[in-house]
């Protein structure tokens, strides 16, 4: 009874910690432009400040109703970078009391935060892989060291769109521009999941065998452009017990080294988010990111470089800590070795390397300002893209995450 208790506790805290933020918004708005904004940002700040230990309560009486860390699937995971994301926030904001900079900050774990919720938040048994104190230690140190590092990328696009001007026809402006569209994409993910999900209640199941030699059924809630290798269309019946049935399908197979019914599910994001992407062009006449510019040419260049700068200089020994050396232990724990390259283990080491030469460039050979500035949002697009196309598309000893 207990459990179940603190479970309803645990998800009406995160729930209201949600609200919060989006409210928080609107005194930081009034705190760019108004004659008060020393107090409507402190009204700002201290809302952000509840809605964050709301979110700790949702990790402590998650964690009192599991009886482990809520650290072991993609809710949880994404949930706690989205809260160390705020925490990044409130400790920038405390050293540096920039108000601009939370109207990009908060959206960022707002989606994050939106994004996570459309996957399961059952609370489940963990596997045996999972059954390791070390697992807690490296995920929550890995999302730390993202919360830290991800204010150097929201550093990164404020100093962009300030310094980018509004007519330039150039690789900055397409790649600034680019940001927009993989916003979009992310909204669009969020509204079709709700809609076939919640509303059309769309589900067609298909029978295959996995990467594993085992056999599995899958449900995928958009029509199925891309399958698995020899998947049959089944439907259930009561129970486990499945018939032949009849979906949609292109009939393009892959192999089940792919998760295809994830990356049909980035097919149709990707391809609907253009076409919502195309049609809020055509409203706004002109590149999205410049509907940001009125807000971003309130920033101090030298304060957003400096923060991108220091973000990475704490962030990365903590990524490395926990992604790199917590995680060799917990895999000599699982699996009984300490690295097999893994794609998410390989990935890993790749945003390690990127970080590793982040620093040198900055520090030996001069890359401030703007090239600090890309580097910085190339680092955050590393992360995310560990986080949804390796955790989704790519199957392997993380898939479970």
């Amino acid at each position: 009874m207990s459990d179940h208790l603190f479970l309803q506790i645990s998800n009406i805290s995160i729930y209201i910690g949600f609200i919060l933020l989006l409210i928080s918004l609107i005194p930081l708005g009034m705190s760019i432009s108004s004659k008060r904004s020393s107090r409507y940002a402190n009204i700002a700040v201290w809302i952000v400040t509840i809605a964050f230990i709301l979110e700790l309560a949702y990790f402590i009486f998650r964690w009192l109703a599991t009886g482990h860390a809520p650290v072991s699937n993609l809710f949880e995971f994404i949930a706690m970078f989205s809260i160390m994301l705020i925490f990044g926030y409130l400790v920038t904001y405390h050293y540096y009391k920039t108000k601009v900079f939370g109207l990009f900050a908060i959206p960022i774990s707002l989606l994050l935060l939106g994004y996570g919720a459309l996957f399961s938040t059952d609370v489940a048994p963990l596997i045996p892989a999972l059954q390791s104190n070390w697992l807690a230690i490296h995920v929550i140190t890995v999302t730390i060291s993202y919360g830290i590092l991800s204010m150097s990328a929201v550093a990164g696009i404020i100093y962009l769109i300030k310094i980018v001007p509004a007519d330039e026809k150039s690789w900055r402006s397409f790649f600034l521009e680019g940001i927009s569209y993989f916003v979009i994409v992310i909204f669009t993910f969020m509204i079709m999941m709700i809609v076939m999900r919640g509303i059309v209640n769309y589900e067609a199941d298909f029978f295959y065998v996995n990467q594993q030699g085992e056999e599995e059924v899958v449900t995928y809630n958009l029509p199925s452009l891309v399958n698995y290798d020899d998947a049959i269309p089944v439907k259930n019946i009561g129970g486990n017990e499945y018939d032949k049935d009849d979906h949609f399908t292109t009939g393009i197979e892959l192999p089940p080294i792919i998760k295809a019914h994830s990356l049909n599910t980035v097919i149709w994001s990707v391809g609907v988010g253009l076409i919502i992407y195309g049609l809020l062009r055509l409203i706004a006449r002109r590149r999205l990111y410049t509907l940001f510019k009125p807000l971003a040419n309130k920033a101090d260049l030298n304060l957003m470089d400096d923060i991108g700068y220091r973000s990475v200089i704490i962030g990365f020994p903590l990524f490395a800590l926990g992604g790199l050396f917590f995680a060799a232990i917990w895999a000599q724990a699982a699996w009984s070795r300490f690295w097999g390259w893994d794609p998410k283990e390989t990935w890993a080491f790749i945003t390690f390397m990127f970080y590793t030469i982040f620093l040198h460039l900055r520090i030996n050979r001069g890359y401030e300002g703007e090239k600090s500035a890309w580097l910085a949002v190339a680092g955050f697009f590393l992360i995310l893209f560990n986080l949804v196309a390796i955790n989704l598309i790519v199957a392997g000893l993380h898939s479970y995450a």
